[in-house]
């Protein structure tokens, strides 16, 4: 369910509206790209995280293919060995998705 925001009188949307805007990119090469170094940088942290609050936190666009691509894109990073699992975690509907940690390979490669 998507909340309408009124115009200013000038026919412009507020800031705060324009920023919760959630943008989307068509190729998968190019949104991997983009977000990865936010992935690379909550590998290196060690600490747990789940998929979607690092996305919500740092505003990352949308992927092409929003039900394939995110596992796909961690998929990726658990073969190149920067992540692996630890647990599950619940999204907003309770659902459970799988929850990571980066590697110590990823640890270290940061310091």
């Amino acid at each position: 369910m998507t909340i309408a925001e009124q115009p200013t009188l000038d026919g412009t949307l507020p800031a705060a509206a324009v920023s919760r805007a959630r943008r989307r990119i068509e190729d998968y090469d190019t949104w991997a790209a983009e977000i990865r170094p936010v992935f690379e940088a909550a590998a290196a942290a060690g600490t747990p995280f789940l998929c979607w609050k690092i996305a919500k936190e740092n505003d990352l666009p949308d992927p092409p293919d929003r039900d394939h691509d995110w596992g796909r894109f961690t998929a990726t990073l658990h073969r190149e060995g920067l992540l692996r699992a630890d647990g599950f975690g619940l999204t907003r509907d309770k659902s459970a998705v799988r929850r990571w940690r980066g590697t110590a390979a990823a640890r270290r490669a940061a310091a």
